[in-house]
């Protein structure tokens, strides 16, 4: 797809891949409480550093294919309100072909998600609650914890 989302952690993903190199916490500004609380011991900074960088490149990835998806869903929506009955056009095949394969990356992005929020929860120490899908709590803690940008 052509089209790109607005990821709201661009800022702070970037200045994240930056820093995580020397792992210090002044080039990240000012930072809520509990990320601040997360990154102070110097011993296992890089290592949270490096794991919540793959996290928010895996949220990135999860919200670009629903965002896809999306598109792929309505485009074809538009162009099959018009579709003669009987066989379909091949730009209704085309179409979707593209929702299908829209459909199989956002899977495959929810995915790297899952496995990217289980490092970061285990390398942070994060106490993730009982019965609560990893998925769904770490986007949570995300929206929470992750400063966005001004926009």
């Amino acid at each position: 797809m052509t089209a790109t989302m607005r990821f709201p952690y661009a800022d702070f993903h970037a200045r994240l891949e930056q820093v995580a190199s020397d792992a210090s916490l002044e080039a990240l500004g000012v930072l809520p409480p509990l990320l601040e609380r997360l990154l102070v011991p110097p011993e296992s900074r890089a290592k949270v550093m490096t794991s919540l960088a793959l996290l928010l490149t895996a949220r990135k990835a999860t919200l670009q294919a629903a965002f896809d998806t999306t598109l792929a869903a309505d485009e074809l929506r538009r162009y099959q309100k018009f579709a003669k009955p009987g066989k379909p056009s091949a730009h209704i095949v085309q179409l979707r072909q593209k929702q299908a394969a829209a459909r199989q990356a956002t899977s495959i992005a929810r995915q790297s998600l899952i496995k990217a929020a289980t490092v970061f929860v285990r390398d942070a120490g994060i106490d993730v609650p009982e019965r609560t899908p990893l998925d769904v709590f770490i986007i949570d803690w995300i929206g929470t914890h992750v400063p966005a940008d001004d926009a």
